[in-house]
């Protein structure tokens, strides 16, 4: 039996496709930080840049002494709501 993709559905996959670039980039980002990532290195610094304006209403957010975990809170809320709204409205286009 052949399943038929309405514009919607194509529409919510592309949405739930974007929130998933969003949140693995700053997951990449998060990652890049806590392992010290080299940020002269062309790479890395697109990679922060990008995550910084993702990130930017979230960024600084919680003030906990660690920078590492200034980093990991800020971007990572960043990145569930980015992934929790992107799917949820990918979800309910599919209805």
């Amino acid at each position: 039996m052949s399943r038929h993709y309405s514009g919607t559905n194509q529409a919510g996959r592309v949405i739930a496709l974007i929130a998933d670039v969003m949140a693995a980039i700053l997951g990449l980002w998060i990652l890049m930080y806590l392992l010290d990532a080299n940020r002269a290195n062309s790479l890395v610094d697109f990679v922060h840049d990008t995550a910084a304006f993702l990130a930017g209403w979230s960024h600084d957010l919680f003030t906990f002494d660690e920078a590492w975990a200034r980093v990991v809170a800020g971007y990572g809320l960043a990145a569930v709501v980015y992934l929790f709204i992107g799917h949820f409205i990918a979800g309910r286009l599919h209805r």
